[in-house]
């Protein structure tokens, strides 16, 4: 798992690549909670992301679940078919916001 910070005006944009499962989920929510904001907006940009198991699934709650004790607005951003997928079958995906592009993502939190 690959994780890249970058800004887009206030949106600190999180970007992942690779696998998110039971080998990496536990650096990976680590280093996405260390990254997160405590003011501003984040995004997580998920196209870059093959799959996800129950672990990753439980990653982004908890990463949910952060922003919404902190008042930080969360997008998520080009998510895969396989990934979308399971985040639907599960409800994941009811949680978050969720935009095709990041541009879209940028703008969907700044408005």
């Amino acid at each position: 798992m690959e994780l890249e910070k970058y800004m887009r005006g206030r949106v600190t944009v999180l970007a992942l690549e690779g696998e998110l499962d039971s080998a990496t989920a536990d650096e990976a929510r680590t280093r996405i909670s260390e990254l997160v904001p405590s003011d501003g907006a984040a995004l997580l940009d998920l196209g870059g992301m093959t799959y996800t198991s129950s672990a990753g699934l439980r990653v982004l709650l908890l990463v949910y679940r952060q922003v919404q004790e902190s008042g930080v607005p969360l997008a998520l951003a080009r998510l895969t078919p396989d990934v979308a997928e399971v985040m639907t079958g599960t409800g994941f995906i009811d949680f978050f916001t969720v935009v095709d592009t990041v541009d879209a993502g940028v703008e969907a939190l700044t408005r």
